[in-house]
């Protein structure tokens, strides 16, 4: 009986090994790709809802399955829109509310109303620093169109859902890609509701005769120029009043608020060879849409996803289409390595301040030197005295966007030094 027992022990300690060896196996491949869980790559990140030959609709992955550090943007989700000139997307309605920035071209939106609706121009205009923008509230039924005869519209969106963490969207219309919601009813619903036989009503509004492909389609120029009639200026009534503008010959910065939405959109372009010093947001996480162009970017933050004095930098070069998120009071710099531009919203935004650790203004570090008479307190902080400190930091003239090969040279020769200070607690190298 004990004979029997030994091998089917030796069974069940091999079992519990290679089930161990497993586990462990898939928690590295899970830390491997958590490497920088800031970072969502265009390639692999986008799952596309729809495509047909006028444009597609993609939206990013949820923010929390990326990392357990993204948790509080369980509740946002980005979708991407892009169509063709002349294109129409389809009536809708989504059970979340939305926040749409136009990342390039022309665009009528439509927001309906019982017994009424309101168009807007809706553009990204000459620079894309000054890109339009509009608010649509959960379960409004809307719809666009481009305008522009030779341009593609891109819009991105935020979506805030009401009901769960995804996001739905209603058509109404029923065409080779989908169904039309109404068609879910029982033919009973829609007779009363219509007072007609549904014969009738499948016939009106559902039949496979006349559907349109999917639910970006085209639309002639005559239709465009009856709906351009009645269309206005987009609306910012819940946006805040000025706009921030900040910029030199190196890069422009415009962020607005949304009070009511608790969020901040901006637009951002550098010129190739700019950097964006040192900074991080007080409250606001950002999340970082590269428009066109090229950047690198490196984030600061806790070493692992646990407490600890321990920093480490993220890395990532980014690309058209790539999303970066930026945590709040995580030190971030960005250099771009081509002409770039950039769409961002902040979240948890009021009140929120934008603190630089370089530069002539908005510095919080020479703000140490002004507190108490206190120039002894940055000697304490840093190895230099107060002085030294405070003359390093008046070397740079300029503000927020500065040359980033200044001084290229002198940082190629320092980069031994650089690596041997990365395991530093709390450095920050660039």
């Amino acid at each position: 009986m004990m004979r029997a027992r030994v091998p089917l022990l030796l069974l069940g300690i091999l079992f519990l090994a290679s089930l161990s060896a497993s586990f462990a196996t898939s928690l590295r491949e899970e830390e491997e790709s958590q490497d920088n869980p800031f970072y969502f790559n265009s390639d692999n990140s986008w799952n596309t809802l729809f495509k047909n030959q006028y444009g597609h609709i993609r939206v990013l992955q949820r923010f929390d399955q990326q990392s357990k550090r993204l948790q509080n943007l369980e509740d946002y989700r980005l979708v991407e829109f892009r169509s063709k000139p002349e294109t129409l997307l389809l009536p809708q309605q989504a059970d979340a509310e939305l926040l749409l920035v136009v990342r390039s071209g022309r665009a009528i939106l439509v927001l309906v109303e019982p017994d009424d609706r309101r168009e807007y121009f809706f553009h990204n205009g000459d620079n894309p620093i000054f890109s339009d923008h509009q608010k649509i509230p959960a379960g409004t039924i809307f719809y666009w169109v481009n305008l522009d005869p030779k341009e593609d519209l891109r819009i991105i969106q935020l979506a805030m859902p009401v009901t769960n963490l995804q996001i739905h969207e209603f058509f109404l219309s029923s065409t080779e890609a989908q169904q039309s919601y109404l068609q879910e009813f029982s033919k009973h619903i829609p007779e009363a509701s219509f007072n007609s036989k549904f014969e009738e009503i499948n016939r009106v509004l559902f039949a496979e005769e006349g559907q349109q492909e999917g639910v970006i389609v085209n639309i002639d120029s005559e239709q465009i120029e009856e709906l351009s009639k009645h269309a206005k200026s987009s609306s910012r009534k819940s946006l805040s009043k000025q706009d921030n503008t900040i910029g030199n010959e190196f890069g422009n910065l415009t962020e607005r608020t949304d009070n009511s939405l608790n969020v901040l959109i901006s637009s951002m372009e550098m010129k190739e060879g700019a950097l964006f010093v040192p900074h991080y947001y007080s409250k606001a996480i950002v999340i970082l849409v590269v428009n066109e162009g090229e950047a690198h970017v490196e984030l600061v933050g806790p070493k692992g996803n646990k407490e600890t004095l321990e920093f480490e930098s993220y890395r990532a070069e980014l690309s058209k289409d790539d999303v970066f998120v930026i945590p709040a009071a995580y030190p971030v710099a960005i250099k771009a390595t081509s002409n770039v531009n950039f769409t961002g919203f902040g979240i948890n935004a009021n009140n929120n301040n934008r603190n630089l650790l370089a530069g002539k203004t908005d510095n919080v570090i020479s703000s140490i030197g002004r507190a108490l008479d206190g120039k002894d307190v940055l000697g304490l902080t840093f190895s230099g005295s107060g002085e030294e400190v405070m003359k390093l930091i008046n070397k740079q003239s300029g503000s927020y966007f500065v040359d980033g090969h200044h001084h290229q040279q002198e940082q190629q020769k320092g980069s031994h030094q650089q690596e041997q200070q990365k395991g530093r607690k709390g450095a920050f190298v660039y």
